[in-house]
């Protein structure tokens, strides 16, 4: 099912760089963190219990209205509708799959797209969202790493996939809540956005803000190793790492950024998160690839890295698409390669696959990604080796560097 429709919310909520909003465009407050929230508030010669009552309103209430926010003074909600909005990314079409899972695609702004998924359990909802339109790391098996990129999402679009899926998923304040769950797991690699992931991350942590526990909002990486070390420092969030082979040699070709931080590396560094933010394990994410590194003797290799360690493994059935050359391993092949990693002394569990038919499941999201990046890591990391001063830092690798709107 494909629903189009027109909305009156602004197109692409991107936030307000600081220039534009220095010559007098309007702020978005959505994806200001709170002591952000407080400057602007600040700025306007008001005090800073302004933005806690302002967050309140935004994501306890869910209204984006300032008309309504009646506990405000009548002269200070005249001059937040004169400096400030609620801007929402604009949707282009909903998909609902047969087993509940729902798929939204969002404008990203000059032909761009990006995509969010909402997939309900009974005993939680889990919200999978983007960080970018598109993405730069050239994992062999991801479609969304087809399309190439094009930039990163702004905090105020990170964020606001969560707020506008709350209101099409029927939130209502005070009521349970909908969304239990986010995971940084959609369309981009978070890492590679830091500078705006990050003030995102606060906001779904903050009990100002949506309020979830720091072990149910989860960032996904395919191991940006100086990025891990940094968040070690600045939040305490579920790390998952797409490992997705047991040695160096396979995964170089399935995800490229290996070259650059081989596995031994990007294991220290998910061994010093968890050591600094105290917490319970990473989530190894390994995609099972037919004849390609679903074997017992890659099981056992696995099991020799990540026994002994605080880590456990989600099992992924690969996710056709269009072009791709991979298949998906066998129930029989899955069930036994997880076998033989819990007989190894390591948790395993395989993952449900969600939203198949739509196109919403792992490694499927696709958005609209024009006037791309298409030059492939893989290839660019290759070539990089054999020019003089080669040992540059990933960002180079990676197209803009860290933080970059576009």
């Amino acid at each position: 099912m494909i629903r189009r429709r027109r909305t009156i919310l602004t197109d692409a909520a991107a936030a307000i760089p600081e220039s534009t909003a220095a010559h007098g465009a309007r702020v978005n407050l959505l994806g200001l963190p709170r002591a952000e929230l407080e400057a602007f508030c600040a700025a306007l010669g008001h005090r800073t219990y302004r933005a806690r009552q302002l967050m309140h309103w935004l994501y306890k209430r869910g209204c984006g209205d300032f008309a309504q926010m009646t506990d405000l003074a009548r002269g200070f909600r005249a001059e937040l509708a004169e400096r400030a909005e609620v801007a929402l990314p604009h949707i282009l079409s909903e998909q609902q799959a047969a087993d509940g899972t729902r798929k939204w695609l969002l404008s990203g702004g000059s032909g761009q797209a990006f995509e969010m998924v909402y997939i309900p359990e009974p005993d939680r909802g889990t919200l999978c969202i983007s960080s970018q339109v598109g993405c730069a790391l050239d994992c062999a098996f991801c479609s969304t790493a087809q399309q190439g990129f094009n930039r990163n999402l702004s905090a105020a679009e990170i964020v606001g996939q969560v707020w506008l899926a709350n209101r099409e998923l029927g939130f209502v304040a005070g009521a349970e809540r909908i969304i239990s769950n986010v995971v940084l797991m959609g369309m981009g690699e978070p890492l590679a956005n830091y500078r705006n992931v990050l003030p995102a991350m606060r906001i779904l942590l903050d009990d100002l803000g949506f309020d979830l526990s720091r072990r149910r909002v989860t960032l996904s990486t395919s191991g940006l190793v100086p990025q891990i070390y940094r968040l070690a420092e600045d939040i305490n969030v579920a790390l998952a790492v797409s490992l997705h082979a047991p040695d160096d040699a396979l995964r170089n070709e399935l995800v490229p950024i290996n070259r650059r931080h081989p596995i031994a590396e990007l294991l220290d560094a998910c061994w010093h998160y968890i050591d600094e933010q105290n917490g319970r394990s990473v989530t190894i994410e390994y995609v099972m690839l037919d004849g390609v590194n679903d074997s017992p003797v890659q099981a056992r290799a696995l099991a020799r890295l990540l026994a002994g360690h605080p880590a456990k493994v989600n099992l992924i059935p690969f996710n056709p698409f269009p072009g791709t050359g991979f298949r998906r391993s066998s129930e029989q092949a899955i069930r036994s390669f997880r076998d033989e990693l819990i007989r190894g002394g390591v948790i395993a569990t395989v993952r449900r696959t969600r939203g198949e038919d739509i196109d919403a499941a792992c490694g499927q999201l696709v958005g609209r990604v024009s006037d791309r990046t298409v030059v492939r890591l893989g290839s660019k990391m290759a070539a990089a080796q054999h020019r003089p001063g080669a040992g540059r830092g990933v960002a180079s690798a990676v197209g803009p560097g860290e933080g970059a709107h576009r």
